[in-house]
């Protein structure tokens, strides 16, 4: 199709409404449908990052909410009764929430790491191909289980990220091979079972799509996650029939997904006029891609939770702040859960925007002061 000329305005629009942040769904299935997929990280600093990100798209969301959907509260959800489970993206080591359809698609990337080498995700080692055998005769009698219940007699694996027990780098490998699947959270401690107890015998059993098929998928799973992204040549090759290209007159092209262009037409609603403001997640789909956020919203915002303290901009764990139609600053906010309170260790905000009642928002979600 012909290329489509918007103003940035437009299109900062178009990705509050694209990402849900002005009509929040009713349920966290619906989100993970519209989105593909949700983002699950385990650090705990003001919120771990799938529930900030849902925070401000499912209605009346409350921490551990995901968690809750994907596995149960007590005890473990039955097969027949879960809508999503828990994966990484293929060929990379980043966990996600995904829907039920997505399966088939990761099974080429779950065979691929049995061919590769690594110590966290690659093929099975001589011995903990020995113990993978006991691993799962103990799950197929025992139910769900940790590492912790897996007797090795104390044995180390080669360093992973830091130092694992070789009961712990085996179902690592297991579960990014496909032959074991979280089917329960213990605060956050994964526990294993085999496939067949957690998934459908008619999710499982779903074919497995050609190479080109899963590739295309990928594209539209990116697309569907940012809703308005930078794509490659090869990428827009394997997508042409469904996007639709958009330029804000300066800058690369960006694409969108053809069915989300009635989004760029929305009027402005008066109650985003003015508009509370909202702290995103540091991953946030909105601010995910720092070059399409660099031309869009004249934001260059770095994750630093990874950054050695000296060279960090805006702080460890720091929550952008979106105002209406602009990106004007960050809050970095520490969750002290002795003392109930939630402290702000920095901030940055543009002169003329409040940001307090947000972070009261927040601490009131976190249960906090």
């Amino acid at each position: 199709p012909p290329v489509l000329k918007v103003s940035p305005l437009a299109a900062r629009r178009f990705m509050r409404c694209a990402l849900l942040l002005d009509t929040p769904v009713p349920d966290i299935a619906t989100a993970i449908a519209h989105h593909g997929y949700i983002q699950i990280d385990p650090i705990n600093v003001c919120g771990r990052m799938h529930d900030l990100i849902l925070r401000n798209r499912v209605q009346g969301y409350r921490e551990g909410g995901l968690m809750h959907h994907l596995h149960g509260v007590t005890t473990p959800l039955p097969a027949a009764a879960r809508t999503a489970f828990e994966h990484h993206l293929p060929d990379t080591h980043v966990l996600v929430a995904f829907p039920l359809e997505a399966w088939p698609h990761l099974l080429a990337a779950m065979r691929g790491r049995t061919h590769t080498t690594g110590a966290w995700s690659g093929k099975l080692t001589p011995r903990e191909r020995d113990l993978s055998t006991h691993i799962l005769g103990e799950l197929a009698a025992r139910g769900p289980l940790s590492s912790e219940h897996i007797t090795d007699d104390g044995r180390r694996a080669r360093r992973v990220w830091g130092s694992a027990t070789l009961a712990k780098s085996t179902l690592q490998k297991l579960f990014f091979h496909g032959r074991v699947l979280i089917a329960q959270r213990d605060n956050h401690r994964r526990l294993y079972h085999l496939p067949e107890r957690v998934l459908t015998a008619a999710t499982l059993a779903r074919p497995e799509p050609s190479a080109a098929d899963t590739a295309r998928w990928s594209v539209l799973l990116k697309l569907r996650q940012r809703r308005l992204t930078l794509l490659k040549r090869a990428e827009l090759a394997l997508v042409t029939d469904r996007v639709q290209p958009v330029t804000l007159g300066r800058g690369p092209l960006l694409y969108c997904l053809s069915e989300d262009v009635p989004w760029f037409d929305l009027p402005v609603p008066s109650s985003l006029l003015p508009v509370a403001p909202l702290l995103l997640a540091p991953l946030d789909p909105l601010i995910y891609d720092r070059n399409v956020s660099r031309q869009l919203w004249e934001f260059d915002y770095t994750w630093e939770v990874y950054t050695p303290p000296q060279k960090r901009v805006r702080g460890y764990y720091a929550l952008p702040i979106l105002a209406g139609h602009e990106l004007v600053g960050h809050v970095d906010p520490k969750a002290d859960r002795e003392a109930k309170k939630l402290r702000v260790i920095s901030r940055s905000i543009r002169r003329g925007h409040r940001v307090a009642p947000a972070v009261r928002d927040l601490a009131r979600f976190l249960s906090l002061r």
